[in-house]
């Protein structure tokens, strides 16, 4: 497998990540009853931080699905190289910092790690363009 195949594996290891720190929080705020529950009422108000890593899990989202349309395309066309290589890990690093600095409530920083992560996919893309 080749290290971008394997830097994506990690990234979606890194979106289970995500969807379980906010659910776990949120476990906290409202009682294990209440989620296992059809929620058919609202629960108790979203903490800050189980709020901003919603956020940061919704975030992840957005990009993730052309990441990896990116990692497998450049893998099927038989472009990879130093330039996906960087992609990919720009993005991945980046994603990883992001977490902490958002639940953190980190402005500026935050978004210049964003867009980090935004070139790492620029890199891709010029890669298979």
């Amino acid at each position: 497998m080749t290290t971008e195949l394997t830097i994506l594996a990690w990234t979606l290891i890194l979106a289970l990540v995500q969807v379980l720190l906010p659910a776990m929080l949120r476990n906290h705020e409202t009682g294990i009853s209440y989620n296992a529950s059809p929620r058919d009422q609202p629960g108790v108000p979203v903490g800050k931080i189980t709020g901003r890593l919603m956020r940061a899990q919704n975030n992840l989202f957005e990009t993730l699905p052309v990441f990896a349309a990116a990692i497998l395309i450049a893998h099927v066309a038989g472009k990879e190289g130093t330039f996906t290589l960087w992609g990919a890990w720009l993005y991945l690093i980046a994603r990883v910092v992001y977490v902490p600095l958002y639940a953190a409530g980190v402005p500026y920083v935050r978004s210049l790690v964003w867009g980090v992560a935004l070139g790492g996919i620029v890199l891709l893309l010029g890669a298979i363009i």
